[in-house]
């Protein structure tokens, strides 16, 4: 578990929540499922409008620069990402939209 840490989008507000990842080459794959919901998160909505954050993980906290994943690498992280929590197959199966999945890579 994470916690990650975005701007809002509209309240300029810091907001933290906490989510599953992955580590991939130095850097960490989240899922914006939202439980298969028809709209995406508000920390996806967050990071697309400002994609710097921070991320914490145990004691370490990292600033990270966000993107969503191009369909190729898409496709290969959420393979990884469903054998970690094959519950994002489920969630996949109950919305019309393509869940996302967030890379998070760490600034220099």
């Amino acid at each position: 578990m994470l916690l990650l840490t975005t701007t809002g989008r509209k309240s300029g507000k810091r907001r933290t929540t906490p989510l599953l990842y992955l580590e991939d080459a130095g850097r960490y794959v989240v899922v914006a499922s939202v439980g298969g919901a028809p709209t995406h998160p508000a920390w996806y909505l967050n990071l697309r409008s400002d994609p710097s954050a921070t991320i914490r993980i145990g004691r370490r906290e990292l600033a990270v620069g966000a993107e969503t994943a191009a369909p190729e690498e898409r496709a290969r992280l959420w393979a990884r990402a469903t054998q970690m929590y094959p519950q994002y197959d489920d969630y996949q199966a109950k919305t019309s939209r393509e869940i996302p999945v967030v890379i998070l890579t760490p600034a220099p």
